[in-house]
């Protein structure tokens, strides 16, 4: 199989530093690699960044390079230009501030509108620089009970995560980038941090579907992919949502009728690690109903994916129909075209206006 008919396979893994390696280049070429994941070890500048996708895009132009990109404290690309995005619990703010020429229902339109900005200047300014998708929004309600999650979430609201998220959405649509829920079917509850330990969500399914979920079921088909939680929600099975047939295929899949892209979480997170070694993690999270599992930070587990994972023709088919949806469709403009830009100019206007960037 030669580069140019090589279709994207079901692992994401990322690179070691900032130029690609012997070894980066031999696993971004590797069949079983779907897409990059970057990190902010691997930013240093703009140029160096764009550099960086367009050496990946080189040998593997089919690969989705991706990041965790939310804004807040998750944001790996945080100097040379790029905006400083807010949290996104700063918009669920500006949702209930009360202002003394608005009401309710204006300042709920205002947070809407400054989602949308959120979401468009996020997607170009990465696009500018060769980066394709964003693990971005978090979906997962604010109890205040889940440091991990925090200032992350929108709101303790559903109905506000909803509108919120289907804002910042457009604003991603329209900057030509793709979004992803995470974390399904919720975080917010579960008090440890799954990089750390092993969260459990002791509530019912009813509970969870009727609150934490309802955002991917009003999402519906304006979601483009989903990441689901390394959190096992015993009261439904004893596996994390990640390696759970009854979470992706009976309730994501079937009941709210996700045709998506559904990402593992990484599988180097100690979350993952009731699976046992990598590779069973794998398989059992692309069994469950994942298209593509993520393994970041570890080179040495994502060798023994690339060495020892084995998947069918027909899911690897599956996979890369789903993730090719997730490619840019339009060409990005240079950064410089980027500045001059109207609405790039006037979404950035709008986020200094409500003062949630500087």
């Amino acid at each position: 199989m030669t580069v140019a008919t090589m279709k994207p396979g079901p692992i994401i893994l990322d690179v070691i530093g900032q130029t690609l390696n012997a070894e980066d280049r031999r696993r971004i070429l590797h069949p079983l690699t779907g897409g990059a994941i970057l990190f902010g070890r691997n930013f240093a500048n703009r140029q160096q960044l764009t550099k960086l996708t367009s050496d990946i895009k080189k040998l593997r132009p089919d690969v989705l390079i991706s990041i965790d990109h939310e804004g807040g404290r998750v944001q790996r690309a945080k100097t040379g230009g790029f905006t400083h995005l807010p949290a996104m619990r700063k918009l669920g703010e500006l949702w209930g501030a009360k202002h003394k020429s608005t009401h309710a229902a204006e300042s709920a339109a205002l947070a809407m509108a400054a989602a949308t900005a959120c979401g468009y200047v996020l997607a170009t300014e990465l696009r500018a620089c060769g980066v394709d998708f964003s693990f971005t929004p978090a979906l997962d309600l604010d109890f205040g009970r889940s440091g991990v999650i925090g200032d992350r979430s929108f709101s303790r609201d559903p109905q506000i995560v909803f509108a919120l998220a289907k804002s910042l959405n457009e604003g991603l649509r329209l900057g030509g980038m793709a979004n992803c829920g995470k974390h399904f079917p919720g975080h917010g509850w579960a008090e440890a941090d799954s990089h750390a330990a092993i969260p459990v969500d002791e509530r019912s399914l009813a509970e969870i579907l009727n609150d934490d979920a309802k955002p991917y079921e009003w999402l519906d088909l304006s979601l483009a992919a989903v990441m689901p939680a390394h959190v096992i929600y015993p009261k439904v099975d004893q596996n994390p949502a990640g390696f759970s047939k009854i979470w992706l295929h009976s309730i994501l899949r079937q009941e709210l009728g996700f045709e998506g892209v559904i990402f593992s979480d990484d599988l180097s997170m100690e979350g993952a690690s009731v699976a046992g070694s990598v590779v069973k993690g794998a398989e059992m999270a692309l069994d469950a109903g994942c298209d593509a599992a993520l393994i970041c930070n570890r080179p040495d587990l994502a060798d023994q994916l690339l060495s020892k994972l084995t998947v069918s023709k027909q899911k690897q088919a599956e996979s890369a129909v789903r993730l090719n949806r997730l490619m840019p469709s339009s060409p990005a403009l240079s950064w410089n075209a980027l500045q001059k830009e109207a609405e790039y100019q006037h979404a950035k206007g709008l986020l200094k206006q409500f003062k949630l960037i500087a």
